[in-house]
This record gives structure tokens, C-alpha cells and sequence, in this order.
């Protein structure tokens, strides 16, 4: 009798060490905490003051930098004319401007003269540059910007696409900077230090007097961008269970993004004045500075420091909050997984170079985001050239984000990845091209239609990258996809000013660049049927077993069949 006890208390104690050895991954104790309880909600309603700090470096400086395509010389002598007069009067006709009128070049006369014997116009009177500066139709930017203060158009109208390119080349740089912080000291302190030098980059704004010292300023503006609202987005998304990440995720962006991106126009318009719009834009960042006094930090760069019983003590707390109770067992497999797998990180990011076809998947890539980057940005930045209402035309491609998301988050795990991106590209790239010959109204909701289709497929790609690279490079990976978008995006003020040389000629580009993504979403593998990669062999594999007529709900009803017993697995083989 002694020895069967005995027996069975060695059977406990093998039982009872078989499960503390059990793995454990942060999902799934996360899971257990609550999968998008009280905790969960209260972290996204934190997470809004920062997706309203990205809108605002992002797309700022289109309303302090825009001027009045419709502009003509300034004349001294003839200030007691109306608007409409002084320009008939003083300026040149001419019939290749789409307004009928030079807008660079002045009458040479002596005007005291010609308004005392009431001489009309003479084309063959001598004409000269603008001598005294522009005058704007105030109706369609009805305040004072960068560019109308200083005369950035005629000779100098290359200056905006200038300042808007070096932003970009800040952006590069801040993600290189703010990611090395990140890694270093964690999340917050990224985030807290982006929104820091974002700030102070939009005050300085103010002070600009000349291209130089406004390019200068944009370009520390533009080191925060993306990371002031990037940083706390992922810290969210990892205390939200995997069962809700996806649909969270792409709600969050875009409910926020999308509401503070529609108002900004209409913010820009009370304020009245490009300073004034930089304030106003800016000085708001320095709430992020603050962030550690009610963000957590992110538990996944704990888990990569090895500081397990930090990111025990944030988990038990998500519990608290949402009333859960964790198996003190499971706590401790929790602990015994996370440190094991701390020692098995020891794979370098130049491994993705190193295997053939992990390396030119990464490369397509990299030249999708591209692709979709420039056309994302570079259809908001022709708003100025669709003759239409330039802050309502601005609204309203805004507006599109919110559905395009939305939808995104509804129906990308049915679709798959390949696919979203193929139809959204290529209806992009028809819609714009569409474009080229249509004018007003029209043009404007083309071009609408348009950017909802170019919205669904940048989503598509962010979350599709990050699920092609495994575990161990992953971080290194996406933070470098998005650094080349950073690179392509510099182009897009460039693309937007070929407008100077034939008005179609932006949206034919961008039309192509979409065309371009299309076809390389082909050459992409679908990542929404399986897992996540956790090594280079399993992301191997996924390449190497990509079809091109995947649909994953279609597979997803293959595989109940498969478990119900409709379908002989023999037979699946042989067709």
C-alpha cells in the first residue's frame, strides 16, 4: 500500500514540474489577464493625443507653405484699384497660363502717367519680373502663409517642394535616431523624446525668415515625425489580445487618424496665419513629453532585456483592472518560457541578407511600401491643382480614411494580404489615370476614390510586412521598410510640383507608381493563412509554398471540410 502512495506521489510530483516546464508565451497570459477589458480600453483613449500629434507634424506643413495658384505682380502705384482692376491694368495677358494672364511678369510704364490720361493696356508695351512682390486671390487661401509672405512662387515655386523633401529627410533620420532610443531605453522614452524635439522643431518654424532657416526647422520637425505617434500605438496594440489586435488595431487609426486629419483644414483656417498655425500644432506635443504619467512601457522591450518580473508585475495589473484572476502556476510557466527565450534571441539582422529567398522578399518588400507610400502621400498633395475648395477637397480625401481602415480591419483576414493589395492597386492606379481627363467635381471625386483605394492598400502592406520576417529580425526588418518609405515619400512634393511643367503630369505618375505596386504584390507570399514566422526556416517555407490563387476563406472552408471528413486528404493530393 506504501509503495502505490509512494508511487503516486512521484507521479504528482512529475505531473506538477511537467506543468510548471510548460511553455507559456505572452499571449497567452495576456490572454488569461483579459483579452480587451477595462485596461485595454482605457490605454486606447490615451493613445488619441498622439495619433492627433502624427496628423499634425504630418500634415501641417501643406497649410502653412500653400499659396493661391492664382497670383499676379504687385504694383505700388496702383493701390487704390480694386483687386481685379490692378491686374487687368498692370499685368501682361497670356493665353498658355490657365488663367489668361501672366502671373511672373509686369507692365514697365510710368503709371502716374497712364492713370492720369487713362490709357488702357498696350501689348507692346515693355514688360519686366515682379519688381514689389505677388498679390493672391484671397478666396482660396484666405491668410497669410510661409509662401505668400516671402514669394515663393514664379523663380522660387520649387521652395515648398524643397522644404517639404528635406522634412522627409528628417524623418529618416529621426526614425534611425528614435529607434536606436527606443531600443536602447525603451518605448516611452522614444516617444516622450520624438514628441520633445517635434515641438521645438515647429516653434523654431516660426522664427524662419528664408528657405534655409524654415527648411532647417522642418527638418527637426520632421525627426519626430511617424515616432511620436508610432511608439505609443505599438505600446497599446501589445496589451490588446491577439484575438482583437487586428480589428483594435485598424479601428484605433481609423477613428483618430482619420477625425483629426478632417479638421485640421478648418483648425488652419482659425488660426488665420502660417505662425499661428505652427503654435497652435505644435505646442500641443509637449504632452507626449509627459507620457510616462499614464502609459505603461511597452512589455515586449521588456521581455527583450531580460526584465521578466517588470513585465509580470504590468500583466498582473491588466489583470487587476479587468477583474481577472492568473494561476499563480501560470505565472511561474510564463517565467520560465520568457527567460529561455531571452537566450535563444541571438539572431543578427544581416541574416535576411544571407538566405536567397528571404532576402528578395524583403527587397519586393521594400519596394511595395515605397510604392504605396508615394502614392499616399502624393495624392493629398495635389489637392492644390484639382480646382476645387483646397481645405474641403483636403476634408474630404481625409475623410476616407476612417471607412478604407475600417474595412481593411472587416474583411483583410478573408481576403488575404496579396489580393487586397492587387485590387486596391490597380483600381488606384485606374481611378487616377481616369483622372487626367476630367476637371472639377469630378476630378476631385476621382481622386477621392482614389485615395480610399490607396488607404485600404498602405494598410494592407504595413500589417502584411511585419508578418513576412521572423520573430528575431522582425523588429529590425519593419523599422527598415519603413525608412525606405521615408526615402520614397521625399520624392512626392517633387511629383506634385511636375504640375508646373503639364497639370496631368503628377497624376499620371502616381498613377503608374500604383501600377508598379501591383504587379509586385504578385511576387509577395499570402501571410493571412498561416502563423507568424518565428524562424528564418518557417518564413523559408511560407515563401516557397506561396499560390497565386490563394484565398484564405476559401482555405479556411477547405480545412473545417478537411476536419469534418468531407474531403479524403489522398484525393486533395492527387488534384
Amino acid at each position: 500500500m506504501g509503495a502505490v502512495n509512494g508511487d503516486k506521489d512521484v507521479e504528482n510530483i512529475l505531473d506538477k514540474k511537467k506543468n510548471i516546464e510548460k511553455e507559456v508565451s505572452y499571449d497567452e497570459i495576456l490572454t488569461k489577464a483579459g483579452e480587451m477589458g477595462c485596461y485595454q480600453w482605457l490605454l486606447v483613449f490615451y493613445s488619441l493625443p498622439f495619433y492627433w500629434f502624427g496628423v499634425m507634424v504630418y500634415f501641417s506643413q501643406m497649410f502653412i507653405t500653400e499659396v493661391s495658384p492664382n497670383h499676379w505682380c504687385r504694383i505700388p502705384e496702383l493701390e487704390n484699384l480694386t483687386d481685379f482692376q490692378r491686374r487687368d491694368l498692370g499685368v501682361p495677358k497670356d493665353e498658355n497660363s490657365r488663367f489668361g494672364y501672366s502671373q511672373c511678369q509686369m507692365y514697365d510704364v510710368n503709371w502716374t502717367e497712364v492713370l492720369a490720361t487713362g490709357h488702357t493696356p498696350d501689348q507692346t508695351w515693355n514688360t519686366v519680373p515682379c519688381q514689389y512682390g505677388w498679390e493672391f486671390n484671397k478666396s482660396e487661401i484666405p491668410y497669410p502663409t510661409i509662401a505668400s509672405d516671402y514669394g515663393w512662387v514664379c523663380d522660387k515655386n520649387s521652395y515648398q517642394a524643397t522644404a517639404q523633401a528635406i522634412f522627409f529627410v528628417g524623418s529618416i533620420f529621426g526614425g534611425l535616431l528614435f529607434g536606436w532610443v527606443s531600443d536602447r531605453f525603451g518605448r516611452l522614452p522614444g516617444a516622450m523624446t520624438s514628441c520633445l524635439v517635434g515641438c521645438i522643431g515647429g516653434v523654431t518654424s516660426t522664427f524662419a525668415r528664408n528657405l534655409t532657416e524654415f527648411s532647417a526647422a522642418r527638418f527637426v520637425l520632421g525627426m519626430s515625425s511617424d515616432s511620436c505617434m508610432i511608439m505609443p500605438y505599438l505600446i497599446m496594440l501589445e496589451y490588446v489580445a491577439p484575438k482583437y489586435r487586428t480589428l483594435i488595431s485598424n479601428v484605433a487609426f481609423a477613428v483618430f487618424y482619420s477625425f483629426s486629419a478632417t479638421v485640421l483644414p478648418w483648425i488652419s483656417l482659425a488660426c488665420g496665419h502660417w505662425k499661428t498655425i505652427c503654435l497652435v500644432t505644435s505646442l500641443p506635443l509637449l504632452v507626449g513629453v509627459a507620457a510616462k504619467l499614464f502609459l505603461p512601457e511597452s512589455p515586449m522591450w521588456l521581455l527583450s532585456k531580460g526584465r521578466v518580473d517588470e513585465t509580470i508585475d504590468k500583466i498582473l495589473l491588466v489583470a487587476r483592472m479587468n477583474k481577472k484572476k492568473i494561476p499563480t502556476e501560470m505565472i511561474e510557466q510564463f517565467r520560465i518560457s520568457a527567460t529561455n527565450a531571452k537566450k535563444e534571441q541571438n539572431q543578427s539582422f544581416l541574416e535576411i541578407f544571407k538566405r536567397p529567398s528571404v532576402r528578395w522578399v524583403f527587397i519586393l518588400s521594400c519596394i511595395e511600401f515605397m510604392c504605396c507610400s508615394t502614392v499616399f502621400d502624393g495624392l493629398i498633395r495635389i489637392i492644390g491643382q484639382l480646382e476645387f475648395d483646397f481645405f474641403v477637397s483636403f476634408s474630404l480625401m481625409s475623410m476616407t480614411e476612417f471607412p478604407s481602415v475600417l474595412l481593411v480591419g472587416l474583411i483583410m483576414d478573408y481576403t488575404g494580404r496579396k489580393w487586397l493589395c492587387i485590387v486596391c492597386l490597380c483600381l488606384c492606379s485606374f481611378f487616377t489615370v481616369v483622372a487626367i481627363f476630367t476637371t472639377g467635381i469630378q476630378t476631385v471625386i476621382l481622386a477621392i476614390v482614389a485615395r480610399f483605394t490607396i488607404n485600404m492598400a498602405y494598410s494592407g502592406t504595413m500589417q502584411w510586412v511585419s508578418e513576412i520576417l521572423p520573430t528575431s529580425v522582425r523588429g529590425g526588418g519593419v523599422a527598415l521598410v519603413h525608412i525606405v518609405g521615408y526615402i520614397a515619400t521625399f520624392l512626392s512634393p517633387y511629383i506634385s510640383y511636375l504640375k508646373v511643367f503639364y497639370l496631368w503630369l503628377p497624376l499620371a505618375v502616381l498613377g503608374s507608381i500604383a501600377a508598379i505596386g501591383m504587379s509586385i504584390a504578385f511576387m509577395l507570399p499570402e501571410t493571412a493563412i498561416c502563423g507568424m514566422p518565428q524562424s528564418f526556416e518557417e518564413a523559408e517555407e511560407l515563401i516557397r509554398n506561396q499560390n497565386l490563387w490563394t484565398l484564405p476563406c476559401l482555405e479556411r472552408k477547405k480545412e473545417k471540410k478537411r476536419k469534418e471528413g468531407q474531403i479524403n486528404p489522398s484525393f486533395e493530393l492527387e488534384t
